[in-house]
């Protein structure tokens, strides 16, 4: 996506899984096979696995080595050169995470292999979240912006046409999802926040901040917009060039109006504004309110009553790989999907693709906490043993169901997509 310029990956929302680190060339633990099929050659099993470290963590590259005996070496960069790689350099990676919302670019491209539903045990089990843009019990959610069930599927092996509805042949096996919504400091604001329209509320002014990456940050945008009453968009994630324009009008008024404290690209960046208190209101990612807390202070990541802007991550493997490598690629992802990694990123937050799999992986009591929205029985610890919630706290938000079940829209590249970035520059630089 060469309009996102989505930080290097040390300081990425999605680095930090908490207890982990994106490293290039991880490679540690036993060699013993744990259940999963053997590939059996002279060679190593080796993946480059590159991605923006949504999933890349040194706990995951150990465990896949023990079970497995697949090393994986992490190929860290930013958004917009997991998209660059993808198009111009298939043989500098075997397998690919990236996000939905890129597949507009990426499979025109015709440099990922589809990916052969046959060949994943759980690929019936995969969420309906992803699949079909509903809860396991049928509830429709929102789709506008690229929601995934649009580009999951593509006709045939060799097709690069998007399929209306679910195929054997997948562009990208599920990994992680969420719902973003804004952060705030409940203990400077004083009173309860219940919609995006507060991020412009003058009584904020200087104390707000905004996610600067255009096509996340326009969206956020959207939300505040529409609840304030000022437009209502037929799609918010494939704005009209109007729509676009009305948008950064509302953005550049507040701005010269002196709301907004600042634009943040990082995610130390985002922790560091509420932890010092710079701001009290904040487009914000799940990880770093959970980042703010543990350090002792209030914290939250606020439901809000319009909904969530939801994104989802996913594997593909590179036109490039074949014979016992693209074996060893589908050993990977099925590994990925069987309950360790989903548990592992469902601690920290995230959504796993195959919610049994991570059910089984997962004490009844984190479970009940993470997915259900019921009260801690325990206390809940980061894979690293930080505290993250004390006994008797709920998440906020609540249950996976009331969570993802608010989604609004999902992270998108828009038809105007350049003309929206060069007006986000303009409204930046105002």
């Amino acid at each position: 996506m060469t309009q996102d310029t989505r930080p290097t990956v040390k300081l990425s929302r999605r680095t930090l899984l908490r207890g982990s680190a994106a490293v290039a060339g991880v490679a540690a633990g036993s060699g013993a096979v744990t259940g999963f099929p053997a590939v059996w050659s002279a060679e190593p099993k080796v993946l480059r696995y590159l991605g923006t470290a949504v999933n890349q963590s040194a706990d995951i590259a150990k465990k896949v080595k023990e079970d497995t005996g697949i090393t994986i070496e992490y190929v860290a960069v930013t958004t917009d050169d997991v998209t660059k790689r993808v198009i111009t350099q298939p043989n500098s990676y075997d397998i690919v995470d990236t996000e939905y919302f890129a597949l507009k670019k990426l499979v025109p491209a015709g440099n990922l292999k589809a990916m052969n539903g046959k060949k994943i045990k759980e690929y019936d089990n995969i969420t309906p979240v992803i699949t079909k843009c509903e809860l396991p019990d049928g509830t429709k959610i929102g789709d506008q912006g690229t929601a995934p069930k649009k580009v999951m599927f593509v006709e045939g092996e060799h097709s690069t046409k998007f399929a209306p509805g679910m195929t054997e042949w997948a562009t990208l096996i599920p990994t992680t999802y969420n719902a973003d919504t804004l952060g705030i400091r409940p203990d400077l604001i004083k009173r309860p926040i219940s919609s995006w329209a507060e991020l412009l509320n003058p009584e904020f002014k200087g104390k707000a901040a905004l996610l600067n990456i255009p096509s996340i940050g326009i969206m956020d945008a959207a939300m505040v917009v529409e609840a304030t009453g000022q437009h209502k968009y037929a799609d918010k994630g494939n704005m009209t060039k109007a729509e676009i324009d009305l948008t950064m009008k509302v953005l550049t008024d507040a701005k010269k109006s002196g709301q907004f404290r600042a634009f943040w690209k990082d995610f130390n960046e985002s922790v560091n504004l509420m932890a010092s208190g710079e701001t009290v209101i904040q487009s914000m990612w799940s990880p770093a309110v959970t980042a703010v807390k543990s350090k002792g202070i209030p914290c939250v990541f606020q439901p809000l009553k319009e909904g969530y802007r939801s994104w989802a991550t996913g594997f593909a493997v590179s036109k490039a790989v074949t014979g016992m490598k693209e074996d060893v690629a589908y050993e990977f992802v099925n590994w990925f999907l069987s309950g360790w990694a989903g548990a592992y990123l469902n601690r920290q937050g995230y959504y796993s693709a195959v919610l049994p799999t991570a059910k089984a992986a997962m004490e009844p009591y984190e479970w009940a906490f993470w997915m259900e929205g019921k009260p801690a029985e325990k206390d809940i610890h980061a894979p690293d043993g930080t505290l993250l919630e004390k006994a008797g706290n709920t998440r906020d938000g609540g249950s996976f169901d009331q969570r993802m079940g608010k989604v609004a829209c999902w992270n998108a590249i828009m038809d105007e997509n350049d003309y929206m970035v060069r007006k986000w520059n303009e409204f930046i630089a105002a």
